[in-house]
């Protein structure tokens, strides 16, 4: 069981916080974002990481080294130029050799899911699955009747579970080396593959946390939650 982060984008939505550090090294509640997935990834068994780099890629070895602050073996698959997500995975199969169990994961997202689930579904004979969450929307809604009366006014940032999203968290067996380009992404080039052969399950997850860190904003709630989180753990709570 080998899980694999992809973390070489260049992060320009979060610039200039990124010009000098790649995303997944910045800091929120006192741990870089790839801190707390590989404390995460650690707390549901995996020992083996691969982090598919590319941007600032020194920067990852200099903050994570080999791994065994955390007790894990943590490998580097460095890209020269940018390959996609899907390529980024390709370029890690020399990693991989062995796995019939592979976690990806992106490099921007924080979240309690776990991902063994996702590596469960696999058993059905399937190449990949994909961890899917409730849609959480970035506005309040506003809910009325026929006769235009506000029923609910301003519900703030609802989650929506009727819609579901990609939650960047994927299961692949060995099999999917077979189906990867050398440049490309998952969602465009793979996935509608796998669906098309009917070996591509969904696996949702509905009452969990679950955000992708793309804007200041979305760092300033994840900050929260993390502190929040931990705060509990401290206490008996539960932990991610």
């Amino acid at each position: 069981m080998i899980a694999l982060i992809i973390a070489g984008g260049l992060g320009k939505r979060l610039r200039p916080l990124t010009d000098k550090v790649p995303k997944p090294l910045l800091e929120l509640g006192g741990k870089a974002i790839a801190e707390w997935q590989i404390e995460w990834l650690v707390g549901h068994g995996f020992r083996r990481i691969v982090f598919c780099i590319g941007y600032l890629a020194e920067k990852f070895v200099e903050r994570l080294g080999d791994g065994s602050k955390w007790g894990v073996e943590i490998a580097y698959s460095i890209e020269k130029n940018l390959l996609g997500t899907a390529g980024a995975l390709k370029n890690a199969e020399e990693h991989c050799r062995g796995e019939d169990r592979i976690l990806v994961v992106n490099g921007d997202v924080i979240t309690d899911i776990d991902p063994l689930d996702v590596l469960e579904e696999l058993n059905s004979g399937a190449i990949g699955a994909i961890a899917l969450v409730p849609l959480p929307s970035s506005y309040g809604v506003v809910e009325f009747d026929a006769d235009t009366r506000v029923i609910k006014a301003f519900r703030e940032k609802p989650v929506l579970y009727d819609y579901w999203i990609n939650a960047g968290v994927y299961g692949f067996s060995g099999e999917v080396f077979q189906h990867l380009p050398e440049q490309g992404s998952l969602e465009v080039e793979v996935f509608p593959k796998l669906s098309s052969m009917g070996r591509l399950r969904a696996v949702p997850f509905r009452d969990t946390f679950w955000r992708s860190v793309e804007t200041v904003k979305d760092m300033e709630e994840v900050e929260r939650f993390l502190i929040r989180r931990d705060a509990e753990g401290s206490e008996g709570g539960a932990t991610v």
